[in-house]
C-alpha cells in the first residue's frame, strides 16, 4: 500500500504574515479589550449580509439539484511577535474575512469560496459550488433558525486580540530572557507568541444558522545550547483558547523558556539509544503526539468510509489491551483543540474511540455520517473558509489508569524512556515512525542517562495491544496537525504509560 502523505504535528506557530484588508472593526472592540457575543448578526451589522440574503443563497446553491448546502462566514484577525538575536525580528497583523458555500449531493462535494460579500459575488460562488449536481432543485431551505451551543469553553476575559502591542512584546522578551540567561551553553532563542481571534456563522439549507467566537493563543520558544562543538535545540510552548490571565495564572512566560532551554542543556550529555525491540515507556510530557498520530488518524471517519484505512473493518472488535480507553473531546474547557461548535454547526461531545480495548467509534463529519449511517459527532473542521470541512481530531486522551509512574519505571529491567518528540508520520497501513528529540535509558529499574537520536517505529494494531500499564499523571501536548492539505489547532494528552516492546532505532 502506498503511504499517504506525511502527517506532523508542525511545532512552528506561522510568523510574518501580512494583513490583507482593514477593517474598523476592532478599533471600537478589540482595542477596548471587548469581545463580541458570538451572534449570526455579526454578518449583517458589519459587513451587511442579512438573513434573507443568506437564504437566497442557499437556494441558489441548491438549484442545479444538490441535497444540502451550507455557508461559512468567518472573520479572522491574527497577531504575531517573534524575537531572535536579542531583538523583535518580527511583528504581524493578518486579516480575513470571507464565506465558502458547500453544496452535497450523495458522495460529491461542491466548493467554493469568496473574499468578496456582495450578493452577486456570493451567487456566483453559489453556482460554482452547486455545479456538481444537475437538473432541478427538488428541495426548499428551511426558515433559518437560530441555535446556540450552550458550551463556554473559551476564556474571553481579557483576550489577547484586545492586549496592546506592547504588552505583548513584554511576554515574548520574558521567555526570551529566561531561556537565553538559563544557562552560558545557551547560544540561541527564538521566541514569539501567536494569537487570533476567530468570529464564525454557519447557515444551512436544513434552517440552521449558529455563531461563534473563538479566541487562540500560544507563546513558543526554541533554545540552542552548544559545548565542544556539539549543539542541540530545545523546545517548549503553552497556550490554548485562553487571554492574558493565562501568563500570569497557569504558566508564566519565564517557566516556558526555561524548559527549553533546560531540554537543550540536557541534550549536551546524551548518549546514542541502544537499538532493538525492547520495553518502551512513554512519557505524559509530550507523548499524546503517538496517541493522535497512530490511533487518532486511522480512527477518522473519512478513510474509514473509503477503506483506506487499518481500522476501516474493525469497528466492534478488540483492537487494544482491555486497559485502553481512548477519546476525543472538543468541549475540555480552554484547550487548543476545543472548540464550542464544530465548523459544520454541529455541537460536539465526548467521543469514545476504544473502549476497554474495543473499536467503538470513528470520528465523523456531516458527509462521512451520513454516508456511514452513523450520527455525527462534531468533528468536522476546516483550516478556514477557503477549506472544505472533514473529520478530525479536537482534543485526543488516553484515559489514566491506576499505575504509579514509580512502579512503572521500576518494572524495567533495561529499556527506553521517551520524553519529548520532532514529529512523526503514520501510513494508511498503520506503521509509524517517531523520532525522539529526548529521551532517558532505563537501567534496573531507573531512569538515568539521557539520550538523542532515537527513533520509536511499530503498527500502531501493535502498540495498542503491547501497552502493560497505565499510571494517572496525563499531560497534554499542545500541536498543530496537519491533514489533507489543511492545518487545524489539537491537543493530545497521555499518561506515562509501559509498552511490553517495541522497537527503538538508533546508531547502537
Amino acid at each position: 500500500m502506498v503511504d499517504r502523505a506525511r502527517r506532523e504535528f508542525l511545532r512552528k506557530s506561522g510568523i510574518g504574515l501580512a494583513a490583507t484588508m482593514t477593517s474598523g472593526f476592532w478599533f471600537d472592540m478589540l482595542a477596548k479589550g471587548i469581545i463580541s457575543p458570538p451572534s449570526p448578526a455579526l454578518f449583517e451589522d458589519r459587513f451587511g449580509v442579512t438573513r434573507e440574503d443568506m437564504k437566497k443563497i442557499l437556494e441558489i446553491a441548491l438549484s442545479k439539484g444538490g441535497e444540502f448546502s451550507e455557508l461559512f462566514f468567518e472573520y479572522r484577525v491574527l497577531n504575531s511577535v517573534s524575537m531572535e538575536e536579542d531583538i523583535i525580528k518580527d511583528s504581524s497583523e493578518n486579516i480575513s474575512l470571507g464565506v465558502g458555500i458547500r453544496v452535497l449531493k450523495g458522495a460529491q462535494t461542491g466548493y467554493g469560496y469568496t473574499d468578496d460579500l456582495s450578493f452577486e459575488k456570493m451567487k456566483q460562488t453559489a453556482l460554482t459550488a452547486a455545479a456538481i449536481a444537475s437538473g432541478n432543485s427538488k428541495l426548499s431551505v428551511a426558515n433559518l433558525e437560530n441555535k446556540s451551543s450552550g458550551l463556554k469553553v473559551y476564556d474571553l476575559d481579557l483576550p489577547m486580540s484586545g492586549v496592546k502591542l506592547d504588552a505583548k512584546v513584554e511576554l515574548v522578551k520574558r521567555a526570551y530572557n529566561a531561556a537565553l540567561t538559563y544557562d552560558k551553553r545557551i547560544v540561541k532563542v527564538q521566541s514569539a507568541l501567536v494569537d487570533e481571534l476567530q468570529y464564525i456563522t454557519i447557515a444551512n439549507s436544513e434552517g440552521l444558522i449558529i455563531a461563534d467566537a473563538r479566541p487562540q493563543t500560544r507563546i513558543v520558544v526554541f533554545a540552542t545550547a552548544e559545548e565542544n562543538g556539539i549543539s542541540n535545540t530545545g523546545y517548549k510552548s503553552a497556550g490554548g483558547r485562553v487571554g492574558l490571565n493565562f501568563f500570569s495564572n497557569v504558566e508564566k512566560p519565564e517557566e516556558t523558556g526555561k524548559k527549553a532551554a533546560e531540554e537543550a542543556v540536557l541534550l549536551l550529555s546524551a548518549v546514542d539509544p541502544v537499538a532493538g525491540e525492547q520495553p518502551v515507556v512513554l512519557g505524559s510530557r509530550q507523548s499524546g503526539v503517538m496517541i493522535h498520530e497512530a490511533v487518532g488518524h486511522p480512527l477518522e471517519a473519512d478513510g474509514n468510509r473509503k477503506k483506506t484505512s487499518i481500522m476501516w473493518d474493525k469497528l466492534g472488535t478488540q483492537v487494544a489491551n482491555p486497559i485502553v480507553t481512548i477519546y476525543d473531546d472538543p468541549t475540555i474547557p480552554y484547550y487548543r483543540g476545543s472548540y464550542n461548535v464544530d465548523d459544520e454547526g454541529t455541537i460536539p461531545g465526548k467521543k469514545i474511540l476504544i473502549e476497554k480495548g474495543k473499536l467503538v467509534g470513528y470520528l465523523q463529519d456531516r458527509l462521512s455520517a451520513k454516508l456511514m449511517n452513523m450520527d455525527t459527532d462534531g468533528h468536522g473542521r476546516r483550516q478556514t473558509y477557503r477549506h472544505n470541512p472533514i473529520p478530525r481530531m479536537a482534543n485526543t486522551v488516553l484515559a489514566p489508569g491506576d499505575a504509579s509512574v514509580e512502579d512503572i519505571i521500576k518494572s524495567v529491567e533495561k529499556g527506553f524512556y521517551a520524553e519529548t518528540y520532532q514529529g512523526g508520520q503514520v501510513s494508511d497501513s498503520g506503521k509509524f515512525t517517531f523520532s525522539v528529540n529526548m529521551g532517558y535509558l532505563i537501567e534496573d529499574g531507573k531512569i538515568t542517562r539521557p539520550v538523542k537520536n532515537a527513533t520509536l517505529i511499530g503498527t500502531n494494531v501493535d502498540i495498542l495491544n503491547e501497552v502493560e500499564m497505565i499510571a494517572n499523571d496525563t499531560a497534554f501536548f499542545l500541536g498543530t496537525c496537519g491533514k489533507d492539505g489543511q492545518s487545524a489547532a489539537v491537543t493530545a494528552g497521555t499518561p506515562t504509560l509501559k509498552l511490553r516492546k517495541m522497537t527503538v532505532g538508533g546508531r547502537k
